[in-house]
């Protein structure tokens, strides 16, 4: 899985690659935010965000359960540039001619950017969803929560993260 610091650093990277700089920093935050797998990633449309109230409506694949998630500032800003910038396509993500992106070329994009940011190993679109789901369990939000966030359909899948969460045992000894 990725950290905080090293998603803010490949979204740094993204930015200063190629004439697509915006859409790729923005895929790849919001692939941590929502912890999208790359196919929810790449079929994401425009009619699954409300920019208004700030929502986005997660449909999950591989048999996981859809909900809708708040969308922050961050997100929302860059929702609204991308927006602005590829204004008549149905898809969030979408190449030159206006077609969605493929979940080979997110490979391409984030292989690309772990590069350029020197993260040191090989980047794949699947550690921003692992990095989400442990983020979320070490910063102490409840089982149940994260599951239904992530979209699993049985709690031993995100169980995972909360049995790896940095600060599982804190408080065991007070001395």
């Amino acid at each position: 899985y990725l950290t905080e610091k090293e998603v803010d650093k490949l979204m740094a990277a993204a930015k200063g690659i190629g004439r697509h700089g915006h859409r790729d920093a923005t895929l790849i935050l919001v692939a941590y935010r929502h912890a999208l797998r790359v196919s929810e990633l790449v079929a994401l449309r425009w009619d699954q965000i409300d920019l208004g109230p700030g929502l986005l409506h997660v449909v999950r694949l591989k048999n996981g359960v859809d909900s809708t998630h708040p969308l922050r500032g961050p997100v929302i800003r860059a929702l609204r540039r991308l927006q602005r910038d590829y204004p008549t396509t149905p898809y969030v993500f979408v190449t030159e001619r206006k077609g969605p992106l493929t979940a080979s070329t997110v490979r391409k994009i984030l292989t690309r950017a772990g590069e350029a940011a020197g993260i040191g190993f090989p980047v794949h679109p699947h550690m921003l969803r692992h990095g989400c789901g442990f983020k979320l369990a070490t910063e102490g939000h409840d089982t149940r929560s994260i599951q239904h966030y992530m979209g699993h359909k049985n709690i031993q899948h995100t169980v995972r993260y909360t049995e790896l969460a940095a600060d599982r045992f804190n408080g065991f000894w007070s001395d």
